[in-house]
């Protein structure tokens, strides 16, 4: 059971019990109880839980108990509702946990005390409420009040999680949804205000390339360095760059780390992230041209524009095709004068370019397809109607 402030509403899928009481915490703390869990299963030993179910279970919360329960409640959805609120999924979500200090080693592990205090403090309280009930119901030959870590609600630190959420963040903030100089959404649809932005500027034109080499000097790697950078400063940047690459696994230097999960992950996560019963909706839309990867870029669904797959198309897909040009004749060079094994290097990755030249190509007719036609989007259509218009160049989501 949870606990929601006036102004939410309830569905038959998560339906809500309203109280005549005057104070319904003390309720809210014995339904969460061992206590209340055992008379669900014998009223409605079924995955299910009707209305009908709640209102039988037999209830006593005496008075002279009923402020300790209140505060111990209390603390509970206080505990829960900080640990909700430190994910960007949470509307009241302010600022990632991990975006303060001088190195992301030292933020994550103030992070990982904070998620262990939280964690023990929540179970330590879910037993005291059992505890309090077991003693008024009589009940200490048949339950116990000790509580699994499996069903402790709130969450520890895991590392590989938490950075790719920072990650997440500073894409956020590339793209103007948050701002280091605001707490909370700073932008998602309606008038764009600059004054909001002065510490890390978002990226003006809304289009984000996502490349397997330093194609661009402002491409998604690129900018999220600057990102680690400006956040935790130059001094500890090779420090915090070798801290992320080794949450997210992988070999090679932590640049190409951190490349290699912008190119193969990350969309995926952020479809994961924006998802529920209704299927995924991600709010940072993935342009692919395919297998290849020979043209990816990121844009953000809520400042897109009639002008975007234009610009895409002119500044990006163009540029793209001209810097493969110029790798293919590089490389072509190069095959003459090499050695043996230096030329079966040189051959793949001509073979390579070659790829996403020719992918790029056929990329580029679709995107101009698009791109005449100028098209509007309604962001109250929502996320799978505005991602179908442009299906034939976005990324597929699985």
């Amino acid at each position: 059971m949870r606990y929601f402030p006036s102004g939410f509403i309830c569905e038959s899928i998560g339906a809500a019990l309203y109280s005549k009481c005057k104070d319904i915490v003390p309720l809210l703390g014995f339904l969460n109880t061992k206590i209340a869990s055992t008379f669900m299963g014998v009223i409605n030993p079924t995955m299910g839980c009707q209305p009908g179910d709640v209102a039988v279970i037999p209830t006593s919360i005496p008075d002279e108990k009923a402020d300790c329960i209140s505060q111990i409640t209390l603390s509970c959805i206080a505990l829960s509702k900080s640990d909700w609120n430190s994910f960007e999924t949470s509307w009241d979500f302010a600022r990632h946990p991990l975006a303060q200090c001088a190195s992301i080693a030292g933020a994550y592990s103030a992070w990982e005390r904070e998620c262990a205090d939280r964690f023990a403090q929540l179970k330590a309280n879910e037993e005291d409420l059992n505890r309090i009930f077991i003693d008024i119901y009589g009940l200490q030959n048949e339950l116990t009040p000790e509580v699994e870590d499996k069903d402790v609600t709130v969450r520890l630190a895991d590392k590989k999680r938490d950075i790719r959420s920072l990650i997440s963040y500073a894409v956020g903030c590339m793209f103007g949804r948050y701002s280091l100089d605001v707490e909370g959404l700073a932008y998602a649809g309606g008038e764009w205000d600059d004054s909001k932005y002065s510490t890390f500027i978002p990226d003006k034109d809304n289009i984000i390339p996502i490349c397997d080499d330093e194609y661009f000097d402002d491409d998604i790697t690129g900018r999220f360095v600057k990102f680690i950078e400006t956040v935790y400063g130059k001094e500890t940047l090779d420090e915090n760059l070798r801290f992320i690459a080794d949450a997210l696994g992988g070999s090679g230097q932590p640049k190409d780390v951190i490349r290699s999960y912008f190119l193969n992950d990350f969309f995926t996560d952020e479809c994961s992230m924006y998802s529920g019963t209704v299927g995924k909706r991600p709010i940072y839309w993935l342009f692919d041209s395919g297998k290849k990867n020979g043209f990816k870029a990121l844009i953000y669904m809520h400042r897109y524009a009639p002008d975007t797959l234009a610009r895409m198309r002119t500044d990006y897909v163009h540029e793209q095709q001209a810097r493969y040009r110029t790798a293919l004749a590089d490389v072509e060079h190069r095959i003459d004068s090499a050695s043996a094994s230096e030329r079966v290097k040189l051959s793949k990755q001509l073979a390579k370019l070659s790829d996403q030249s020719d992918e790029i190509r056929a990329y580029e007719e679709k995107i101009h397809h698009l791109a005449d036609q100028m098209i509007r989007i309604d962001l109250d259509d929502g996320v799978k109607h505005n991602y179908a218009i442009f299906e034939d160049v976005l990324a597929k989501i699985k």
